[in-house]
């Protein structure tokens, strides 16, 4: 059969770049706590935990809104739809600044800022089936968790820094503004799609979401990706939220958690920039989601029994390289084998799985020894992701990336 002829357009990565830009946004505000867990309980007269809450209210939010917000995403449209949630991160970003002085209305922030997260997280394949090819949707991916990694890794660096300079205040307003000016850029530079697909005819067509989800619930190699989410995301979560927690009983300072945390993402962030690109070329996805769950144990179990600065750092960048380069290969993987299932829809229900991982942060501090170690529940994750690995051995190979078809035509500019 002949190959279809189709243009991809160079507006595409103006487009991906605001996407990013407010990926980066929203993972500040949620993890900015975490290098300061200590400090802000004194600063707000609560406990850790209530600290805790803060970033896990994202993840209780999150599961019973997160697959009302992807029918969204594909009925209502991708610009209107994440336009929606970038406009609900800038107002209680800035409210969450503007009242950063109180526990309860920070709380309340926090919550609307929940709300927001899942159109961002839920709409990661879409943005890759409308504006980008086939052949770079894994890359695309991966870029859009560099940009999550990335919003992590500033939030769990800078937040010591501009907490110790300016106090939580004006690190909260900081983050406030930030998130305005992001959502202010998303509005104006998105488009919804190209003028064409950027796709073989038929490939761009997809299924309402209700039969998409039905179908893809009875597959096993969906289930089986819905526990390495599950487990995989218990582990990210678990190690950014409790990072200052898990290294204060080896005499880490704060300014050495938040660094600590940035190596977490700093592999995470250099890990999807290489595997997604790999995989693309290599037309491969079940290799790379086995062999990056076998190469993370190491380093989780490092960062379990280590008190070596040193080898703390190597363990936790070996984590996150190995590990978090999973998610765009999964998600792009659950897109392929669900088709025509909407990508918002196997996005998010992925995504779904990953946040239910908040069990995993309460046991987390529900586990901890009376020296405050996190040594138990982190053995607990090694095992699990064992558990995982086996499972991920079980997949069956996508072939629709297979059948994707290259490009005749040069790139077309908007």
């Amino acid at each position: 059969m002949a190959e279809k002829s189709y243009q991809v357009y160079g507006y595409r990565w103006v487009v991906l770049g605001v996407f990013m830009l407010i990926n980066i946004t929203i993972q500040i505000l949620w993890i900015c706590f975490a290098p300061i867990t200590g400090p802000a309980a004194k600063f707000y007269g609560v406990s850790d935990l209530s600290i805790g809450f803060l970033a896990m209210s994202f993840m209780f939010v999150y599961i019973p809104i997160s697959m009302p917000i992807s029918w969204i995403i594909d009925t209502m449209g991708y610009y209107k739809s994440v336009s929606i949630g970038a406009v609900i991160m800038a107002v209680f970003g800035l409210l969450r600044g503007i009242f950063a002085g109180n526990y309860t209305w920070v709380l309340i922030s926090s919550l609307g800022l929940a709300v927001a997260q899942p159109f961002m997280l839920n709409a990661i394949s879409t943005v890759a089936a409308k504006w980008f090819p086939m052949k770079e949707r894994v890359t695309v991916g991966g870029l859009a968790m560099i940009a999550s990694f990335l919003g992590i890794a500033i939030g769990e660096v800078a937040s010591p820094e501009i907490f110790l300079r300016y106090g939580i205040q004006n690190m909260l307003l900081i983050y406030g503004v930030a998130a305005a000016v992001s959502a202010v850029l998303f509005v104006i530079f998105t488009r919804e799609a190209p003028p064409t697909p950027p796709c073989p005819e038929g490939q761009e067509t997809r299924a309402l979401m209700i039969n998409g989800l039905k179908g893809m619930l009875k597959m096993k190699d969906m289930w089986i990706l819905l526990v390495l989410f599950l487990v995989g995301m218990g582990v990210f979560n678990g190690i950014s939220t409790w990072i200052e927690g898990i290294v204060r009983p080896r005499g880490f300072t704060i300014t050495q958690a938040g660094n600590l945390g940035g190596i977490l993402l700093l592999g995470g962030v250099i890990g999807a920039a290489i595997i997604p690109v790999l995989s693309d070329r290599m037309h491969k996805r079940k290799i790379f989601l086995v062999l990056g769950l076998i190469l993370a144990i190491p380093g989780l179990i490092g960062a379990t029994f280590t008190t070596s600065y040193a080898l703390m750092v190597a363990s936790l960048f070996a984590l996150g390289f190995f590990l978090m380069s999973l998610a765009p290969v999964g998600y792009q993987y659950a897109a392929e084998i669900t088709f025509p299932a909407p990508e918002g829809t196997s996005n998010g229900l992925l995504n779904l799985a990953g946040q239910l991982s908040v069990v995993f942060i309460y046991s987390m501090e529900a586990f901890k020894s009376a020296s405050g170690s996190f040594s138990l529940s982190m053995l607990i994750m090694v095992a699990m992701m064992g558990f995982s690995a086996l499972l991920v051995t079980q997949l069956n190979e996508s072939t629709l990336e297979m059948d994707g078809a290259a490009p005749t035509s040069k790139p077309a500019n908007i």
